[in-house]
């Protein structure tokens, strides 16, 4: 795995997105990667997956508290961010997570 986590993340998100659209046309997530936090002074970078469609959006979060996990949560559009997050080891994180993630939520 990459040394820049963010960078691995965002390969992989990458992938999925490719995987997702040639699977199923009607879900067509935007992926995007937020400086919002490390802007406001918070030590995260952020991704979001969004699908317009449904109005779900997955939220992906790097803290560098926490390092080699990654926080997650399944909101919508409009909420943005709910209360919690979950927290997985980066390195169980795999295309396939984001693929089966997507499929599940946005389809």
């Amino acid at each position: 795995m990459s040394e820049d986590p963010l960078k691995a993340l965002s390969d992989m998100a990458s992938d999925a997105h490719t995987r997702i659209q040639a699977a199923h046309e009607h879900i067509n997530p935007v992926v995007e990667v937020r400086r919002g936090m490390r802007d406001a002074g918070i030590p995260a970078d952020v991704m979001t997956i969004d699908c317009l469609r449904t109005r779900r959006r997955i939220n992906l979060i790097l803290h560098d508290e926490q390092p080699g996990n990654l926080l997650y949560q399944f909101v919508t559009i409009e909420d943005e961010v709910g209360e919690s997050f979950q927290s997985m080891a980066m390195a169980d994180v795999t295309v396939q997570t984001l693929v089966d993630w997507m499929q599940e939520y946005f389809g």
